[in-house]
């Protein structure tokens, strides 16, 4: 409906409240504390009916949060829509993502970020500082008694069970001395602030803990939407934390200072893939998985193009049991045969050191106190919630009858050897159910955690009541902009290693939002994360939000290896991005040709039918273009984005897109966002337009076009934003493998179809070669058969030529780890050499048929196939199988 024009007359609008005043109604739900005012609201009763209402209408912010909402002052509930959608297309265009990267077939999630951060006012951030560094000694004092003299096992403790029959317990560790006198250089903690306003520890990380990379992103995007109120708040860095944690991996590595160091993950189908190549990009570390490595006589090696490289310390992102097969799990792909041994030997760092899973135990919270006491001699700063386990029978017994007020968790999350299941909210829970749970607890208790459940604070976030994007309705009422709301909130803060006998809590942290109005903070319900900005009142960090800041010794750090995954992936992203091209520029000049003058040519017909049909843009069961050339165009338009049975253009995005999430650290955001952007629009168009029902020649050609645009787009960011290392050099020569096979074979099958002896088929020819406007310039629909190969095989100039492309490819395979550049090996004398090459020769022929047989130029076209097809064949013997030698080493 649209709405009226309203008269000059009229009565003026009420002029829209400001950020300030929409935050103001934001009122945390009854019995919560309030982040905003730092106050916990009442519950309802009768006899305090006004209090709640008083508690309501109160105007008075904390000082923090006052002085964040002054700075947004004058702005409407609209504006802070038009923030929320330009945040949510910042995130989506940056590739963050919370998808497994590699799997196609999995939902597209962009990682949820809530408009407001989380504000820890300096007092309240010093108290966590304290208790947080505090508890990280006390996890590395327990980790170096259990798999030392295990002191708290014999005096009583800690019972056994939590310890040497959790599966994270690693015997084959026990009496090893880390590398650096280290178990733990980082930890994770997980916090909840109750209604009292004070802040109280839930879960602990030791493993594998994430969210390092995701508040890096988070901290970016937030700072540069709200930068006055950034620096006027006197917001805490992390930079400078990041780099200690740098600084004390290589202190304490056997190479010292001049440690090489890798971010070891489980690979692109991991959830968390894109945190850990941004966190390995932001750090300067080289991003290997398990195949990257090898163990020599107890030492760690990547496997480089150059050969065994050695690695001195490891920052890992793969659970302890995957580790290594010979000693843990034997079907485990991600870890590395041996590398315990080259651990137990201390040649290797790994961060942190194995074993330390059976810390995260919630079980374990209710014994930390005492232990506290006992290798401390201190009590805990932190409080943590109140928690039973209930392998202990006065614990059960206390427990029991708290389920209704209560979390039941798995005292061995994940344990492929326990009962594990995901946490069960006693309110959550009928009666009938809470029954049935108390009868599995009481039959076995030491599977069971019983910890307190609390109301969790609550922050204001913004929702927004039209679309992510920012578009909104023209004429839309102000108020159906967006609102505050309240939110339950937890929050990770990080604790890493800044030397033997030092500890920096990282300023900030990253905060998970609840989605609904329901008490569960959880990403995987449907929560979103905010930035978390801890306040000081002295001196701010004045290096940048990320950044660290340039030095001589960062900008004297070695080139980035190239390990022999990342090179094939590169290869392979080389081959698929001009196999894209090359089937879109196919599709567009035969759907041109079938609705343009010419398309009754029996000869060009042939042609495209054929190139189509080698190329897969159709399935060999579709008829023929010159039998049922409606038919065929509709096949053509329907394989577009098929993801099985045709491989067409859509088919080949996606592809390219799994090729490049193998290597999104060598990827700068821009590339990776128009890598997404184009598999995505062209999804979605060709959806769009078959469900319409109108998925015309022209549709298709549109989106042909725009979809072009696209891969003008990732083509040049290969070209202008990549180093020109190896690597790169491997995806040039699997671009111009596939370019030489493409338009050798191409032009075969013009002559053999005879479509070159036509003027419409030496328009098509040359359209599909360089371009309809350069043929046009230099050969104005000419049939002469020297001008065309002048053009097209022997132009020196032109990129999609034979003689360009084979004369670059010779360059590119000199320019290779094994051959010194200038110098032609083995593998250069398959591809012809286009210096040898001569027109009057290639014109020549021998009569066969109405048009003659170009022998030499059919010849030298079966050799650039031919060449094609080796040099790939040789190229993945060589440097991708890991079939020969590994005992080369460039470094020791």
């Amino acid at each position: 409906m649209t709405a009226a024009t309203p008269s000059p007359l009229a009565t003026p609008a009420p002029k829209r409240p400001d950020a300030q005043a929409v935050a103001l109604a934001c009122v945390a739900a009854a019995g919560h504390f309030d982040e905003l005012r730092g106050a916990t609201a009442p519950r309802p009763a009768a006899t305090d009916a006004e209090a709640a209402a008083s508690y309501a209408d109160q105007d008075q912010l904390t000082p923090a949060w006052g002085q964040f909402f002054e700075y947004l002052s004058g702005q409407a509930a609209a504006d802070l829509t038009q923030r929320a959608g330009s945040l949510a297309r910042q995130v989506r265009d940056d590739g963050v993502t919370d998808k497994v990267c590699a799997d196609e077939d999995a939902a597209q999630h962009s990682w949820a970020l809530n408009l407001f951060p989380l504000l820890i006012e300096p007092g309240s951030w010093q108290q966590i500082e304290e208790g947080v560094r505090q508890r990280m000694r006390l996890l590395e004092r327990l980790m170096a008694d259990v798999y030392g003299p295990q002191q708290s096992l014999m005096q009583g403790w800690l019972p056994p069970a939590l310890v040497q029959g959790h599966p994270g317990y690693l015997r084959a560790m026990h009496g090893v001395k880390p590398v650096g006198g280290r178990h733990l250089h980082m930890a994770a903690f997980d916090l909840a602030r109750g209604p009292d306003g004070n802040w109280w520890l839930v879960g602990q990380h030791c493993q594998a803990p994430s969210g390092l990379g995701c508040l890096l992103e988070n901290r970016l995007a937030i700072a540069s939407q709200f930068p006055e109120a950034f620096a006027a708040l006197r917001v805490q860095g992390l930079a400078e934390t990041y780099r200690a944690l740098m600084d004390s991996l290589k202190m304490m590595s056997p190479a010292g200072p001049d440690a090489h160091l890798a971010l070891l993950t489980p690979g692109p189908y991991n959830e968390t893939y894109f945190e850990q190549a941004y966190l390995a990009r932001y750090l300067g570390l080289s991003l290997v998985e398990g195949s990257d490595l090898v163990v020599r006589d107890e030492r760690l090696y990547l496997k480089t193009l150059k050969g065994l490289v050695p690695v001195h310390g490891l920052l890992n992102r793969v659970n302890d049991e995957y580790l290594d097969p010979l000693e843990l799990r034997a079907d485990s792909t991600l870890g590395v045969p041996g590398l315990l041994q080259a651990i137990r030997a201390g040649h290797v760092l790994v961060a942190n050191a194995p074993g330390s899973a059976f810390l995260e135990s919630p079980a374990l919270l209710g014994f930390l106190p005492a232990l506290s006491r006992h290798l401390l001699g201190e009590e805990l700063q932190l409080p943590a919630l109140p928690t039973w386990w209930c392998g202990e029978r006065s614990a059960l017994e206390d427990a029991l009858p708290r389920l209704r007020e209560s979390a039941i968790k798995a005292t061995y999350p994940g344990s492929p050897v326990h009962h594990s299941f995901d946490a069960v909210l006693g309110r959550a829970l009928a009666a009938r159910e809470l029954d049935e749970w108390a009868g599995r607890i009481v039959r076995q208790g030491e599977e069971h955690t019983v910890q307190a459940d609390l109301p969790l604070s609550q922050m204001p976030t913004w929702q927004s009541s039209v679309p992510a994007n920012g578009a909104n309705t023209a004429g839309a009422a102000d108020e159906a902009a967006g609102q505050v709301l309240p939110r339950s909130v937890m929050l990770r803060v990080f604790v890493v290693s800044s030397g033997l006998q030092s500890w920096r809590v990282l300023p900030g942290g990253l905060a998970r939002v609840a989605g609904s109005t329901a008490d569960v903070a959880a990403m995987q319900r449907g929560g979103s994360s905010a930035d978390v900005w801890a306040l000081t009142r002295g001196d701010v960090d004045p290096t940048a939000p990320l950044q660290p800041p340039m030095t001589a010794a960062s900008l004297a750090q070695p080139k980035r290896l190239v390990t022999r995954r990342a090179a094939e992936n590169l290869f392979w992203l080389g081959r698929y991005t001009e196999r894209t091209e090359n089937a879109l520029r196919l599709a567009s000049l035969t759907l041109e040709c079938l609705n343009g003058e010419d398309q009754s040519s029996p000869a060009l017909l042939a042609w495209l039918g054929e190139m189509a049909l080698a190329n897969t843009l159709v399935l060999p069961s579709v008829s023929s273009a010159l039998q049922e050339r409606r038919v065929f165009e509709r096949s053509l338009i329907a394989s577009l984005a098929s993801s099985d049975g045709a491989t067409s253009v859509g088919y080949y995005l996606r592809a390219l897109k799994m090729a490049a999430s193998g290597v999104r650290e060598r990827l700068s955001q821009a590339h990776w966002r128009v890598i997404v952007q184009a598999e995505e629009a062209l999804s979605a168009g060709c959806a769009k337009h078959t469900g319409q029902g109108d998925f015309s020649s022209q549709a298709a050609l549109r989106l042909l076009t725009d979809t072009g645009d696209h891969l003008t787009a990732i083509t040049s960011a290969q070209l202008e934003c990549m180093t020109r290392d190896d690597g790169w050099r491997l995806l040039s020569i699997g671009q111009l493998i596939e370019r030489l096979g493409f338009l050798a074979a191409t032009l075969a099958r013009g002559f053999e179809t005879g479509s070159v002896h036509t003027d419409a088929g030496v328009e098509a020819m040359t359209a599909l070669f360089d371009g309809a406007i350069a043929s046009h310039a230099q050969h104005r629909q000419s049939r002469d058969i020297a001008d065309l190969l002048n053009l097209l095989v022997l132009g020196p100039d032109k990129p999609r030529s034979l003689a360009w492309v084979t004369h670059t490819l010779r360059e590119r395979l000199s320019e290779l780890a094994d051959s010194a550049p200038g110098q032609i090996g083995a593998l250069l004398l398959r591809i012809p050499d286009p210096q040898t090459w001569k027109l009057a020769p290639l014109c020549q022929t021998r009569p066969s048929g109405s048009n003659g047989y170009f022998f030499e130029l059919n010849d030298l076209l079966l050799q650039c196939s031919r060449a094609a097809i080796e040099v790939s064949d040789a190229i993945q013997g060589n440097y991708f199988t890991h079939s020969g030698a590994l005992n080369q080493s460039v470094t020791t």
